[in-house]
């Protein structure tokens, strides 16, 4: 480290200039318009991470619902080959309950 002497500090004040007020205003409306930015990027990751955590509880209920529809044809299945077993080729009427046997 090089020490500073009293004529570097006093020649430094003597070259130093000031910024004017609208600079300064300036610089203080691009500080807060970096700071807004950053704002706003948090608040659309988090909205992000939200949508995320949505999709993968909505992926959750739609496996739960296509192993549920895919049980469900299952035991259609089964319940079609018991009935026939039993009544035979034919078709049943869902609003009487009648079932025509087939010839």
């Amino acid at each position: 480290m090089t020490k500073e002497t009293l004529t570097d500090k006093l020649e430094q004040a003597e070259n130093s200039k000031k910024f004017t007020e609208e600079e300064m205003k300036e610089i203080q409306t691009i500080q807060e318009k970096y700071v807004s930015f950053q704002r706003d990027l948090g608040q659309l990751s988090i909205a992000r991470i939200r949508t995320e955590q949505q999709i993968d509880e909505m992926n959750d209920a739609e496996g739960k619902l296509i192993a549920a529809f895919k049980k469900t044809q299952e035991d259609e299945k089964k319940f079609i080959d018991k009935v026939t077993e039993k009544y035979g080729e034919g078709t049943l009427d869902p609003q009487t309950g009648t079932f025509t046997p087939n010839k």
